[in-house]
């Protein structure tokens, strides 16, 4: 039996992500991976139901390390204080000297445990996937002029592996805490990168898909040559799918039929808002045209049809 700690840190508002995101972990263990869970939250219960995922699956345990005495933290683009809680692991769960950090916002479509031990830290704080800043502008000019960093070498802060020891002996929380106050624009996941400078390990673009590598992955000749023809493939067909910024429970995405597959599939499926998401009245579907309407229709239907 394979042991894979990870935790997950969210706040009241991401509740029904954080089943769905857990329940895609669960369903994509391979026989004699066992996940040890540890949910980061503002309070010692988050919710019964999560419960019910250990007692369907068997192949988890399901801990909260309650979050107490921590003041709010500078908060944009609707990112709350609970983004800050993941640079407290290294503390907060002792008991392990690495472990992989996960937002919630995210579907899980292959098991961790490969790339959990096969992820060498030793010399690194972290090991994340490269978020590519430097083929957007604004992305780039932001780190380059403002934060004055690499921006070739920036990782994504919502899929981490940690070296929560090697945190520990350098005193990084206390380091992470010095910036707290700082108004960042991209909060934790800018800390990690100032702090950690250096001593990040690169991971494949599939251990964190968000829709920006997608797009880039696709269409960007530019980055031709970062990653192998296989690195791509993956994390196409089996990449961590991270919705940072629109979310599929919201509003039409990339890769939001992915989402919803899930929570179909999901113990806690409610048809009601399953349908309530595709009624012809509904402001989200007002919006768009019928010609977008009939595009994104078609989409779905041909990606169903290559599964």
């Amino acid at each position: 039996m394979r042991t894979i700690p990870i935790a997950f840190a969210f706040d009241s508002n991401f509740i029904l992500p954080a089943k769905i995101c857990i329940s895609s972990l669960l369903m994509n263990a391979k026989a004699g991976t066992f996940y040890d869970i540890f949910i980061l939250y503002e309070q010692e219960q988050v919710d019964e139901d999560f419960d019910k995922l250990v007692t369907t699956y068997g192949n988890c345990r399901i801990q909260v390390r309650a979050i107490k005495n921590f003041e709010k933290k500078h908060e944009v683009r609707n990112v709350t204080t609970a983004t800050y809680y993941r640079l407290l692991i290294p503390k907060l769960i002792p008991e392990y000297d690495k472990i992989i950090y996960s937002d919630v916002d995210v579907i899980f479509q292959s098991d961790l445990s490969e790339i959990y031990e096969t992820t060498d830290l030793e010399g690194y704080y972290v090991a994340g996937v490269n978020s590519l800043s430097h083929l957007n502008v604004d992305f780039d000019s932001y780190y380059r002029e403002i934060l004055h960093m690499d921006s070739t070498r920036i990782i994504y802060g919502g899929n981490l592996i940690l070296n929560s020891k090697q945190m520990r002996d350098d005193h990084l929380v206390e380091r992470f805490y010095e910036h707290f106050e700082k108004k960042y624009k991209y909060q934790d996941m800018d800390i990690i990168n100032i702090v950690c400078k250096d001593r990040i390990k690169y991971l494949p673009p599939m251990f964190c898909y968000t829709i920006y590598i997608n797009y880039c992955l696709i269409f960007y000749d530019q980055k031709k040559g970062m990653y192998t023809p296989q690195e791509k493939q993956d994390a196409i067909t089996f990449g961590t799918v991270h919705y940072c910024g629109p979310k599929p429970w919201n509003t039409l995405c990339a890769n939001f039929d992915i989402w919803w597959e899930y929570y179909r599939k999901s113990i806690f499926f409610d048809p009601v808002f399953y349908y309530q998401f595709y009624l012809p009245e509904k402001p989200i579907n007002r919006k768009r045209s019928f010609l977008r309407k009939m595009k994104g229709i078609c989409f779905l239907l041909l990606k169903t049809a290559k599964r």
